[in-house]
């Protein structure tokens, strides 16, 4: 579970470094700090988190609000970003970081390996016993637009692992096209709160 769990992207870590030292050159001071700082909190959270404790939805969302600020720094003309939340369901108990590798893909492979704009949503709410949450992003809209990314499957096959081994079975992942130009992740996970 804690060798899945810290199977965040490397890459991230580059890009935003990268990123960051391109912004000083560039004379962006301002934009650079706003990403340190962003950078700096996303990583000591995520570091200080145990990966064998649940967290309340909100915190998870949250700590992807930090990451998405890094992101946004980096694709701001390209990326949009967001969050439909039944309000019962803030305290509703995922596994931490669950989320990372599902947002993560998405701006890989959506903002990534388009050209346009793209459109990123998280939507969260309650059905009987259940918590579901689904993440959808557009994705290139013709064939000649996709050149596959090195590493595909692997954040979904890691979010897929964790959860089995946290739930033993009783949570659902799909994950697929959504007509021609959207990709949806959905969990169904068990209903409980601290």
């Amino acid at each position: 579970m804690r060798a899945l769990r810290y199977q965040i992207n490397p890459h991230f870590l580059f890009n935003t470094l990268n990123s960051i030292a391109g912004l000083i050159e560039e004379g962006a001071a301002t934009q650079a700090e706003r990403m340190v700082l962003s950078l700096s909190t996303f990583l000591r959270t995520t570091l200080a988190l145990d990966p064998f404790h649940d967290v309340p939805l909100a915190d998870e969302i949250a700590l992807q609000k930090e990451y998405l600020g890094i992101e946004r720094e980096r694709f701001s003309d390209r990326m949009t970003f967001s969050i439909t939340m039944d309000p019962n369901v803030a305290e509703a108990l995922v596994p931490s970081l669950i989320l990372q590798p599902l947002i993560e893909n998405a701006i890989k492979h959506g903002v990534g390996m388009t050209r346009g704009r793209v459109e990123i949503s998280l939507t969260a709410r309650r059905e009987k016993d259940r918590l579901c949450v689904t993440i959808e992003n557009d994705m290139p809209r013709n064939e000649a637009e996709i050149t596959k990314p090195s590493g595909v499957g692997v954040g979904l096959r890691n979010v897929a692992d964790r959860l089995r081994a946290r739930f033993q079975g009783n949570c659902i992942m799909r994950s697929g096209p959504v007509g021609n130009d959207r990709f949806k992740v959905s969990l169904e996970l068990p209903w409980r709160t601290a």
